[in-house]
């Protein structure tokens, strides 16, 4: 073990989390829940690169802090969220949400400080089981049943990625966590388990199953942890896998057309981000060092202004506790401020220059051009345009400014609305600014993303996309229809399939039973005919008939002797 005091940021969050059901006065509550981040970033941005913290167990050698530029991009990025996802939940009643919380917050920011595979394993559990809790403490039957699915999907996972580890350290005798390529089946394991949480095909429907059936502040939280860490993984360990990028262009898609479809808002922004890290995939994927500086750049950006739409989304849930587009509408009449904070939120997921998504986002798109990936290129401009329609228009002009719904909520409470402006601010601050973003990616950068030609064509992209939006609003109408998803395999015929075995597996067994029961009642009888008083073997036998016997087996000893 090292010998310098070095206390892991992660620890500040985790032990926030377990101590704060302790806190009875909602003072000392509230100081833990926005005290912990700000001591946890001061803490990272003091602590210098290299393996700061070092232990082993059963002989493997654990790296439980190791800090470099990704590190620092992921580990920063994930306590600023901590700070305004715990400010604008400062309302929440409920703290075991909140105490889940701050260890989802804090196992996310360990998975971005591990050194080893067995360091990271651990974090990644313990990030599943509090962001289980946090979807159980949404309301209802809904989010007990859809937590419930998503434990299962992640346990899997799980599994997954522990055969994986266990695989590699067997077959190499390491426990560093390093780029890997797949040409082995430990990796391969790995590999998908970190996909399931990246909410890849097939397994992505998880994602919008379970996010949505959260409480008005949960979903903020789960938005910026489980899918970046996974990110974050792929981008340490599987940088230039070609496989990604096909991948990710298939959740580029997907999030797009499933989010036009779909009624519900915070569904809509589900899905998109499903949308949003297919983007950083693929850029993983094409493995150069500006897309690994894309994917990284707009893993930072989309955790903020997608935690800006939500924060828009949750508020409009807390004060009308309506979230389908058909019972939304007009509510920028009276909730002004929020209404703002989600444009700004949409111009950024849509990579409207000046905002946050534009300077991150065009670095995935210069990579591939980069590498002559025409095709890459053609789909990521198409899907640019699909992301304004659906999260750049949809959202804010469904929610917010289509016909009157008649509902008159006033804004959300003071904290919400600061946490709203804090995030509004740094998507504005880093769409002009990017200088202090880039300083910390992983590779040196000289991309400048505001040059005329660049500006134009996305700014051509995103007003045809607007104009398309208007020219076939009748039809982006939404109604009240049930998107059927990947899951509708295991929650409708999965089930009849799984009674079927169950009641097949019933007869199986007591015809097994049946079966066994018999044939030992016949070889009782066979015994009893056999071994009991009257039986052959049982009976007593006349003298002679032994002596006869008796002599028949010296016979057949003496004969032997002489073969």
């Amino acid at each position: 073990m090292t010998t310098s005091l070095i206390i892991p940021p992660s620890l500040f969050l985790i032990l926030s989390g377990l101590f704060l059901p302790l806190f009875a006065r909602v003072g000392l509550r509230n100081a833990a829940l926005l005290g912990a981040p700000v001591v946890a970033l001061f803490v990272l941005i003091m602590l210098p690169d290299g393996m700061l913290l070092t232990g082993s167990y059963l002989g493997q050698d654990l790296v439980f802090v190791k800090i470099d530029n990704l590190t620092r991009v992921f580990a920063s990025v994930f306590l600023i969220m901590s700070f305004s996802g715990g400010l604008y939940a400062l309302n929440q009643r409920n703290t075991l949400e909140l105490a889940a919380a701050m260890v989802y917050a804090g196992s996310a920011v360990g998975v971005a400080m591990a050194g080893d595979l067995i360091t990271l394993f651990v974090f990644w559990e313990l990030m599943a089981v509090a962001s289980t809790i946090i979807v159980w403490c949404g309301e209802g039957q809904r989010a007990r049943r859809a937590g419930m699915r998503y434990a299962i999907i992640h346990m899997l996972g799980g599994v997954l990625l522990m055969a994986g580890v266990a695989g590699e350290i067997a077959s190499t005798g390491r426990t560093v966590f390093h780029a890997m390529d797949i040409s082995t089946v430990p990796r391969m394991m790995m590999l998908v388990g970190v996909m399931i949480n990246v909410a890849a095909p097939p397994l992505w429907s998880w994602l919008a199953d379970a996010y949505p059936e959260s409480s008005w502040s949960g979903m903020v939280f789960l938005s910026a942890f489980t899918t970046k860490a996974a990110v974050y993984v792929l981008l340490r360990g599987f940088p230039g896998t070609e496989l990604l990028i096909y991948l990710g262009l298939t959740m580029v898609f997907y999030g797009i057309v499933y989010a036009i479809l779909e009624n519900d808002m915070r569904r809509i922004l589900a899905y998109s981000i499903v949308n949003q890290v297919g983007f950083m995939v693929t850029a993983i994927g094409i493995g150069s060092p500006m897309a690994l500086n894309g994917a990284a750049a707009h893993a930072f950006a989309h955790i903020i202004y997608k935690a800006l739409l939500l924060m828009s989304a949750g508020s409009v849930l807390l004060m009308t506790k309506k979230r389908k587009c058909i019972d939304l509408g007009g509510l920028f009449r009276t909730m002004p401020l929020t209404c703002l904070c989600g444009i700004i939120g949409a111009l950024s997921i849509s990579a409207f220059p000046l905002t946050s998504g534009f300077i991150s986002k065009s670095m995935i798109s210069k990579a591939a051009a980069d590498e002559h990936m025409a095709f890459v290129w053609f789909l990521l401009a198409a899907a640019s345009a699909g992301v304004f329609l659906h999260a750049g228009i949809k959202f804010p002009w469904f929610v917010f400014f289509q016909k009157d719904s008649g509902l008159r909520p006033s804004e959300p409470p003071w904290n919400m609305r600061l946490a709203m402006v804090f995030l509004s601010a740094i998507c504005l601050g880093l769409g002009i600014y990017p200088d202090p973003l880039y300083a910390i990616l992983p590779y040196p950068v000289s991309y400048v993303p505001y040059t005329g030609s660049h500006v134009v064509f996305q700014l051509q992209l995103l007003l045809f996309s607007g104009l398309a939006f208007f020219l076939m609003l009748s039809w982006l109408k939404r109604t009240m229809t049930i998107s059927l998803d990947i899951d509708w395999l295991w929650r409708r015929p999965g089930k009849t399939i799984l009674k079927y075995l169950d009641r097949f597996s019933g007869y199986t067994w007591e015809w097994f039973v049946d079966r066994m029961i018999k044939g030992a009642n016949r070889a009782q009888d066979a015994l009893y005919r056999s071994h009991g008083p009257q039986g052959y073997l049982g009976r007593t036998w006349p003298t002679g008939t032994m002596a006869f016997w008796t002599t028949v087996l010296l016979g057949a000893v003496v004969i032997l002797g002489y073969l």
